[in-house]
């Protein structure tokens, strides 16, 4: 099966849609139970949430920043990278996936606050992600970062911030 083919299946077979960061997604989870940590949300959210997350050589995950933790997890296909941006300016890029003796991670924590984006490692074909949320996602907490913001705050990090952001 051709590496379009199995996106193609992943896609239909998890019933992904397009998620507005880049990529495909499926809510898998969403608690029941509601949470609001010291009055920290302006309404009540879900105690966790969890999705499918699917990244092509044509999509990527933009900058983004949320207000609570994500677990990223990884589950199949070739490795992803990611940015993240740390309030104090600093920067580290990570390798999500299953090659451990090479430093990559099957599972990663991107804490609240942090800015985050993602993309296939070069000559990747696809790779099937779960995000786990705590307290869970909502899209009242989710923000988009602009290009010219981030690389002003994080000039080391400039040229994956460019590939991670939409002009």
């Amino acid at each position: 099966m051709s590496d379009k083919n199995i996106i193609e299946f992943v896609v239909n077979e998890l019933d992904l849609q397009p998620h507005p960061e880049g990529g495909y997604y499926a809510e898998t989870f969403r608690a029941d139970d509601i949470t609001n940590p010291q009055g920290r949300y302006p309404s009540d959210r879900s105690t966790g949430t969890a999705i499918y997350y699917l990244l092509t050589p044509d999509t990527f995950s933009g900058m983004h920043i949320l207000t609570s933790d994500e677990i990223f997890h990884f589950y199949l296909g070739d490795a992803v990278e990611q940015l993240q941006l740390f309030a104090d300016g600093s920067h580290c890029v990570v390798e999500i996936g299953r090659d451990i003796m090479a430093g990559q991670r099957p599972q990663m924590v991107v804490p609240k606050n942090v800015w985050q984006g993602a993309r296939l490692k070069p000559g990747g074909a696809f790779a099937l992600l779960g995000c786990t949320v705590a307290p869970g996602f909502d899209f009242a907490d989710f923000s988009m970062g602009k290009r010219a913001d981030l690389v002003a705050s994080w000039p080391d990090a400039r040229d994956m911030i460019a590939a991670l952001t939409r002009g």
